[in-house]
């Protein structure tokens, strides 16, 4: 604004040459046009209306493209009224801004008006038919158009790729070589645009001859849609081979180059070439930021995110996505709350993606409080922003909210569904994990892979193998049938439903298994009781596949030892977990261990490797060595285990219950009503004791002491006839 007022004075002092004057004048109005400056441009039309130079020709046009511009309809009329006679210029200032404006029929009024056109008048109508998808009468008009030049053939061309009539953009293409006129650099990026869209190679590749022959082969333009052209295709190699041969790059050129090596997950290249490039636009920094934190990197995505901001590069919404979904994964709230303010200083706080991520960001640092906020501030809301919020409850236990919260989606999509679904599974709600399901297929909503693999962990930790294995049907009917996750879920289902056939038949069918299918079959057969099958089934993985035993596995393989009695093989496998697999053993090995030597009578030893564990022992790791001394009688090792959980569990119930449960298998009564005194003293209580039966397809759950159930009176009378047919059985 300065620099206009500074040249209005300039003005003031009229200057000795007449035309150097009106250039000035003619750039200031261009000026305010540009920069949508109003004002300005109306008090400088004062002051030239003023000093008499308002109607010059040159000055009067640039006044009428300025308030054409801004659409000032009665400054228009004004100015119209000035010009006496036809004038071509004029006249194709009103065609072009009336199809602007969308008004193409007065367009095309005006264009029929003229007592004679130009090359410009033709254009701008034939590119307005186009620009609004009228393309028959676009191609009328230009059958009939004398002015077929390198410039209209081209417009032609692009309004009618941009109407999605690729071979039709390629027929006049052909045309236009046919009438002997050359394509010029816009004609060449238009046409190279249809070829990479209608995936032709073969004409790329012959376009690419015409341009070299035409000497296009040093055009910015050209090149960077080649680039496009051979990446869109897979010819990577080819995409390169173009860029190194440029002897010119723009910063287009570099991140097409760029995005290359970040959608080949090349992080390494890319970075190479993002560090060589001369100059970076926020795409460029989006692309790499982006990629690292899909990545896990998201450590260096936020080093980057910092540059970026310091070397004064403004962040578009897919790049603070990325940071704060960055800064999400490495749960840094301060730092995310400082981003926070950043997207509310660039006035970014009502896009969806970005308040999409903050929320998301909120919830993995377990501040709902703050999230929900920004949730409710979002005007326009979608889908992904409700999901978000959902979520952000879930993860953090807050079930009720977020059923609110799902009730109110004005319309859900499978993504909301399976928010609901995975955060009843993931707070261990299972039987509501059902009812969501059956509530989504009521609404006509189809599942996904991750609902049935999600509804299927439910249904195994449930038991509830009718349920499975209608989920499985279910999951065939969709095509789901050689998916991994689904599969790997089928397999752990039935293993822990107890139909371990049905488990191995899934398992052997599987075309791909990953380490979690690996694992839930190891595990499946060892929980069975196949503690040898399922030691075969981990050599087979060691031989047949590619995957390394994780501490699952391994975890699974000491099991099956303990409960097979396969001491001296299961402690070959503990003992080889460094040294072979790169694996410390953490405290669940240790016990599993334990509770092995335990199991055959091993107590002395079961002690010794307790006391030297690197780690503290797990209080079950305890009990198993007590449940061992039970029963080979070692009551010296027994009273010393028993006050060594009591140090360790003052605080927490668990282990005063299983301290209380050991001494009850023993018939020690004395010291059960001691444990459990101690535990009313300490203000400790054990959770209800939960069981559950499915009948007829409804799971029935029953709390301790819960007197809740429609059915209990029968239930009770039913119980009292069968302890009185046991009573009789006895005698």
């Amino acid at each position: 604004m300065g620099s206009i007022f500074k040249s209005l004075s300039v003005i003031r002092n009229p200057i000795k040459s007449f035309v150097g004057f009106i250039e000035a004048n003619i750039s200031i109005l261009r000026h305010c046009s540009k920069q949508r400056l109003i004002t300005e441009g109306q008090v400088l039309h004062g002051h030239l209306y003023k000093i008499g130079i308002s109607s010059h020709r040159h000055v009067a046009v640039k006044l009428l493209i300025m308030y054409l511009d801004f659409r000032r309809s009665s400054e228009v009329d004004q100015l119209l009224k000035d010009y006496e006679g036809f004038d071509m210029i004029v006249h194709n200032c009103l065609i072009s801004a009336n199809v602007d404006w969308g008004n193409i029929d007065e367009a095309r009024k005006l264009f029929d008006e003229m007592p004679e056109r130009n090359e410009v008048s033709w254009t701008a109508l034939i590119s307005g038919y186009l620009k609004y998808g009228r393309v028959d009468e676009s191609m009328w008009l230009f059958q009939r158009n004398p002015f077929q030049n390198v410039i209209s053939w081209t417009a032609a061309i692009s309004g009618v790729l941009s109407n999605g009539m690729h071979s039709k953009s390629i027929e006049l293409f052909l045309e236009m070589l046919r009438s002997g006129v050359n394509p010029n650099n816009v004609t060449f990026v238009s046409i190279i645009r249809a070829s990479t869209e209608m995936g032709n190679f073969s004409l790329g590749m012959t376009l690419l001859s015409l341009a070299i022959k035409l000497g296009y082969e040093d055009d910015v333009s050209v090149c960077n849609s080649l680039i496009t052209f051979s990446l869109r295709l897979g010819k990577m190699e080819m995409a390169r081979g173009v860029f190194e041969r440029m002897r010119k790059r723009d910063v287009i050129s570099w991140t097409a180059i760029l995005d290359m090596y970040v959608q080949m997950g090349d992080l390494e290249e890319a970075r190479k070439v993002f560090d060589e490039m001369p100059e970076r636009n926020e795409v460029s920094w989006s692309a790499m930021i982006s990629r690292y934190a899909q990545k896990g990197y998201a450590k260096e995505a936020i080093k980057l995110f910092r540059q970026m901001i310091e070397n004064d590069i403004a962040p578009n919404s897919s790049c603070l996505s990325s940071a704060i979904n960055a800064l999400a994964n490495l749960k840094a709230l301060h730092s995310g709350k400082n981003i926070h303010a950043h997207v509310m200083k660039l006035g970014m706080s009502n896009d969806v993606f970005v308040s999409s991520s903050l929320v998301d960001l909120y919830g993995s640092c377990g501040n709902t409080e703050d999230g929900r906020p920004v949730f409710d501030n979002i005007k326009n809301k979608n889908v992904v922003c409700w999901n978000s919020m959902i979520s952000a409850y879930t993860s953090n236990g807050n079930l009720e909210e977020a059923k609110k919260l799902f009730d109110q989606i004005p319309m859900k999509n499978i993504g909301s569904w399976n928010s609901m679904v995975s955060g009843f599974l993931g707070n261990e709600e299972y039987d509501k994990v059902l009812e969501v399901f059956n509530d989504m297929l009521l609404l006509g909503q189809t599942p996904d892979v991750s609902t049935i693999s999600s509804v299927l962990c439910a249904c195994a930790n449930l038991t509830s193998l009718n349920k499975g294995k209608n989920l499985h049907g279910k999951a065939l009917k969709l095509g789901f049938q050689h998916d991994v996750f689904v599969n790997t879920a089928l397999v752990d289902m039935y293993a822990k439903s107890g139909d371990i056939e049905n488990s191995k038949r899934v398992f052997n069918k599987m075309h791909e298994k990953n380490e979690v299918s690996w694992t839930a079959m190891i595990q499946g057969l060892a929980e069975n009781g196949f503690g040898e099958e399922s030691l075969e089934v981990f050599e087979k993985m060691e031989k047949m596949s590619s995957i390394k035993p994780n501490e699952l596995v391994l975890l699974s393989i000491l099991f099956a030892c303990s409960h097979c009695g396969l001491v001296n093989k299961g402690l070959y496998y503990f003992n080889s977990m460094e040294k072979l697999y790169m694996i410390i053993p953490n405290e669940r090995h240790y016990t599993c261990v334990v509770d092995m030597l335990s199991r055959s009578g091993r107590v002395k030893e079961a002690e010794d490797l307790i006391m030297s564990m690197p780690c503290e022992a797990e209080v079950s790791a305890w009990g198993a060595l007590l449940s061992g001394c039970k029963t080979y009688g070692e009551d010296k090792i027994a009273e010393r285990v028993g006050l060594k959980i009591q140090e360790m569990v003052e605080q927490k119930s668990c282990g005063y219950v299983l301290l209380s449960n050991v001494y009850a298998s023993s018939g020690r009564w004395s010291e059960v009503m001691k444990t459990r005194n101690l535990m009313k003293e300490r203000g400790l209580k054990k959770s209800g004791g939960c069981s559950w039966i499915e009948v007829r397809n409804e799971l029935h759950l029953f709390y301790s002491q819960d007197g809740t159930h429609m059915d209990l009176n029968d239930i009770y009378v039913i119980l009292e006839l069968l302890k009185f047919d046991m009573l009789i059985l006895e005698h």
